[in-house]
């Protein structure tokens, strides 16, 4: 008899850890949140289980409601942000839209962080019964228990039955705010019948007030952004698989070089598909991936993050690159930024690079900083001539101003220097170094097709550049450039074999 009480005291105790648990990581999930950077903003995010996900954009344009996008829903309120006005965030906002992948995907990596930490939480919690059972030993449970059935004890256990009452208060309510007065209504409902409208976009909800009534035509002007945004890069990425480039050989490796971005994330995916039409493997970020270096532009490095996930990636800050964010942030990424180091590369030779020096808070050469583009181009030189003397010769330099690596090349110690910045594809030029070593130097065009400073539109600015790098044997031995015209169309650079050394 005795042994069947303690059993179902011991299964009633582990019911209760189960159902405190739960209730305890529930309650966590739901009042959690997290502020992050998403679509240029600084972004609170909170889980909730409405399945759907409500963007409030603030006082100024409606908020947007999208259906049943999963499980659990989320409610983004968006925070400060740097633009110039009105209109040139809604053109931000159907910019980022025209790709959502990283935007969407850093979103639920964060609700999948916080179901994680509440249900650790809540195990945590829910382990306390457990253990004051266990530590109470037999004799003193047994006391327990009995002293359950006295009016002392009948009275404990209703104060702590009316803990979690007295915690949740359910008789405080919120006052009716202006948010409640707003219905929601769809896109397809807000434009009318007059106005076409994606098929994806008509279903999304705007909450619908006098803010809403004058926000109409921004709206509206966003969808069409959106619109000739995703048609103009969706089909210049199903293009690219048809392009004839080369392919390697046995034994050969190919880089995709991107520089100058400029926040254009459409041009990610094309990038991508022109790397995987040359059986790219590896991606090289020549910087100048964002206009100011600022951290609203993390939508920028998402999204260069996001679409490379998978390949070996490595990179360098370029001159609007200001400041350590931009090299920092794609470090947590996983990326590998160069800073004056020689590393292996995924080909078999090795790899050397540093941040362009022109930008505010770079230019650092390990713990010194200060110096000028004359001096990191002296120091990226001894580092390569001091790998060759060690008997490793560096493949590549990978900086921002290939004039950078113009010391190394003509002391004769890298094989081919990489680099960007004046958004005019040139090369490839041979160098004769010392002692009759020839290395080669290559500039590629803008990848995001900027004029000036940032290149965010609905299609490029200018014609839009990548370079594919081929290695064999650990050492380059060819190079090519792809380019996409502001009209859609192609033109494909021949294949250039070199042969440094």
């Amino acid at each position: 008899m005795g042994r069947r009480r303690r059993l179902v005291a011991g299964i009633a105790v582990v019911c209760l850890s189960v159902l405190l648990g739960i209730s305890v990581a529930v309650s966590l999930f739901l009042s959690s949140s997290r502020t992050i950077v998403l679509v240029g903003h600084d972004t609170v995010v909170r889980p909730t289980f409405e399945r759907d996900a409500v963007v409030e954009t603030g006082p100024l344009l409606p908020d947007f409601r999208f259906r049943d996008v999963g499980p659990v829903g989320v409610r983004l309120t968006l925070g400060k942000t740097e633009v110039g006005s009105i209109e040139e965030l809604v053109e931000r906002y159907a910019y980022i839209a025209g790709d959502p992948t990283a935007p969407v995907g850093k979103v639920q990596d964060v609700v999948v962080d916080l179901a994680v930490s509440a249900a650790l939480r809540g195990l945590g919690v829910g382990l306390v019964p457990i253990a004051f059972y266990l530590l109470l030993g037999r004799h003193r449970r047994g006391q327990l228990f009995r002293g359950l059935r006295t009016r002392n004890g009948i009275l404990a256990l209703a104060l702590l039955l009316a803990l979690p009452v007295l915690v949740w208060q359910p008789w405080e309510a919120d006052e009716e705010t202006q948010e409640d007065q707003g219905t929601w209504q769809t896109l397809a409902e807000l434009a009318g019948p007059d106005v076409t409208l994606p098929a994806e976009t008509r279903g999304i909800e705007v909450r619908t007030g006098p803010v809403t009534t004058e926000s109409k035509k921004l709206v509206l002007s966003a969808v069409d952004t959106y619109e000739k945004s995703k048609e103009f890069y969706s089909t210049a990425a199903e293009g690219a698989a048809d392009l004839d480039v080369r392919r390697p050989e046995d034994g050969e490796t190919v880089a995709l070089l991107v520089t100058d971005r400029h926040d254009n994330i459409g041009m990610d995916r094309v990038a991508r598909a022109i790397g995987e039409a040359a059986g790219a493997t590896v991606v090289l970020d020549g910087g100048d991936d964002t206009s100011t270096g600022q951290p609203w532009e993390a939508f920028s490095l998402d999204s260069l993050a996001a679409t490379f996930d998978d390949w070996d990636r490595f990179g360098i800050a370029g001159n609007h690159d200001h400041g350590t964010f931009v090299s920092s942030y794609l470090a947590d990424k996983g990326w590998t930024m160069l800073d004056g180091e020689v590393v292996d590369a995924p080909w078999g030779g090795t790899l050397l690079g540093v941040d362009d020096p022109r930008s505010s808070g770079l230019g650092n050469w390990r713990d010194e900083s200060g110096l000028s583009f004359t001096e990191v181009g002296l120091r990226i030189a001894d580092a390569a001539c001091a790998a060759q003397d060690d008997g490793e010769r560096v493949s590549t330099i990978l900086v921002h101003d290939a004039n950078l690596g113009r010391e190394a090349l003509s002391r004769g110690c890298v094989d081919l220097v990489l680099g960007g910045h004046t958004h005019v594809q040139a090369g490839p030029d041979a160098v004769e170094g010392e002692d009759g070593e020839v290395g080669y130097t290559w500039t590629n065009g803008t990848t995001g097709g900027a004029a000036y400073a940032i290149a965010l539109g609905s299609k490029p600015r200018r014609d839009a550049d990548v370079s594919l790098v081929t290695y064999a044997d650990g050492r380059p031995v060819g190079l090519q450039w792809v380019r996409l015209r502001t009209d859609g169309s192609w033109l494909v650079g021949d294949y250039a074999a070199i042969e440094p050394g």
